[in-house]
Parts: C-alpha cells; sequence; structure tokens
C-alpha cells in the first residue's frame, strides 16, 4: 500500500491538447561495486507488486547528476529510485508481464552514450547483460516480443533479436518476416487494434497513420508511451500527463518527489484478479 497523499490545487495545464482526427473504437567490469540490487531484492518492493499492479518506469536525474531508473505507481503517490549506478542509463523497456525490464547502460563511467543492453529482473532484483555482435553501432532503441521471450534492439541501420533471460543465444539479425513485428514493438501505438502512432514533432506530440500526415496531439509535450488501449502518456514540463487518443479529457498524474530529466517512459498496465489487463 502506498502513502496517501495531498491532491495539488488544479491549475491550467501547460501544454496545448489538440483534438483528435480519429475516433478509437559479459558482465560489466565493477559489477560488485556498482550495482547494489542485483538479487535477492524486488526494486519495487513496499510501492507495487510486480507484474499485478499498474506503474510507470522512466529515467531521471538524481541529485549529483546521475542518470538512473525510476519508478511510480500508475495512481500516482510517491516517485521511488531503482537504480543506483555511476553510469548512464536509458530507454527503459517494460516486458509485457512487467516482470523485467530491459535498457542501455554505458560501460564506464565516463560513457555519454550509453551501449550495453542490460535486463533487470524486478521480483529478484538480479541484473544480466546481453551481448551484442562487436562493432556495432550503439543501440538508440528497444522493444519486447509479444511473448517476452526476445528482445529486439534497433541501432542506426539494423535491428538484432536478443533472446531474454533466462534463456540464452548468439543475437542475430531480424528477418524480412519479423521485421514488421520489430518495429511495432520500438513504436508507440495508439488504439486497439492500433491504427497509428505518436512520434515527436519538435518540442510537440503528434499522431501519424501510414494513410495520413501527422496530426497535432499535443504541444510542448515530449517522451510519449502507450498507456492501455486507448490512452497515451507524456512528459509537459514538470507534469505526467495521460490522455485519451479519442474522446475525452486529459489527467494528471499526481506524483511527488519526480527527479529532474524525466524521459524515457515505459508503462505497464497492471492486471486484475481474473489475469486481464
Amino acid at each position: 500500500m502506498h502513502a496517501a497523499h495531498t491532491p495539488r490545487r488544479s491549475r491550467s495545464f501547460p501544454f496545448t491538447v489538440y483534438r483528435s482526427p480519429f475516433t478509437l473504437f559479459k558482465p560489466f567490469s565493477l559489477l560488485s561495486v556498482l550495482l547494489p540490487a542485483c538479487g535477492g531484492l524486488s526494486p519495487l518492493r513496499g510501492h507495487a507488486v510486480v507484474g499485478r499492479d499498474a506503474y510507470l518506469l522512466f529515467v531521471g536525474e538524481t541529485a549529483n547528476g546521475q542518470s538512473d531508473l525510476f519508478g511510480v505507481r500508475a495512481d500516482g503517490g510517491p516517485v521511488f529510485q531503482i537504480t543506483y549506478t555511476p553510469v548512464v542509463e536509458a530507454t527503459p523497456v517494460l516486458s509485457p508481464d512487467g516482470g523485467e525490464v530491459a535498457f542501455l547502460r554505458g560501460a564506464t563511467i565516463g560513457d555519454k552514450k550509453p551501449g550495453r543492453v542490460w535486463v533487470l529482473n524486478l521480483l529478484s532484483g538480479a541484473e544480466r547483460e546481453l551481448q551484442l555482435p562487436r562493432g556495432v553501432a550503439a543501440p538508440n532503441a528497444l522493444g519486447w516480443s509479444e511473448a517476452g521471450t526476445s528482445i529486439y534492439v534497433r541501432t542506426d541501420s539494423t535491428v538484432y533479436r536478443l533472446v531474454a533471460p533466462p534463456g540464452s543465444a548468439e543475437p542475430r539479425i531480424t528477418t524480412d518476416g519479423e521485421r514488421a513485428r520489430a518495429e511495432s514493438s520500438l513504436a508507440v501505438l495508439v488504439g486497439q487494434p492500433p491504427f497509428g502512432s505518436v512520434v515527436p514533432c519538435g518540442s510537440d506530440l503528434c499522431v501519424q497513420s501510414e494513410q495520413s500526415a501527422p496530426e497535432p496531439f499535443a504541444s510542448n509535450a515530449h517522451d510519449p508511451i502507450r498507456w492501455g488501449p486507448d490512452s497515451v502518456g507524456f512528459v509537459s514540463g514538470p507534469d505526467l500527463i495521460v490522455r485519451p487518443v479519442g474522446p475525452g479529457h486529459p489527467r494528471r498524474v499526481e506524483w511527488s518527489g519526480a527527479p529532474s530529466g524525466v524521459r524515457g517512459l515505459t508503462f505497464f498496465a497492471g492486471k486484475s484478479v481474473n489475469g486481464e489487463r
């Protein structure tokens, strides 16, 4: 159970919401020093039940400027820190069952661009690095297969498929037949079934489909994430906003203790008692 919090006084949103045109019917050498949460305890303990509750993970800046992973329940409340490392971390992506998060991590403290793929088990706190072929360009996006058994890694020109823990296999380039599934896992899709994706438009967000040009979705907004089948979460100023893609009004998630530089959102919708999301 998370602590109750006092709702903030209502104020105007710092962004413009546009009317939608759609109708929705080998392990790191300093591992023992840098990764204190690498086994035994869930980094979500005391905040959320892994694989059941709905929660959001993201990257934020600590007080001393380090990029670590943080989390918050989908219904708001206090933000909690998940990783504590002096190396840069980026691009977290939750597995379909909410039990693991894949992300990018720098190889050394001085790295400005993280190029190593890691997976953190949110039940045990165990971490594992997944190896990419030597000499490949630094990854820029990650995604999970629908079954949660593979992780897609996009570099500047190639999408690789890695076997997720506890499995193990050599990385391989995605085939033509699976490329569409891989690209879907890397996009912020909207609708059920999906009819488009949310993409950056400068400092704004737009909805784009194969049949039309990008349509404005929200201004002064960044880092969109699919929030269930019919909504999109994003950051606007210091706020976390959830907005339906179809009819409806945006809402602010009332969180506290959020770090600076919030980015790289990833969301698990949770499961009901009968196992449905």
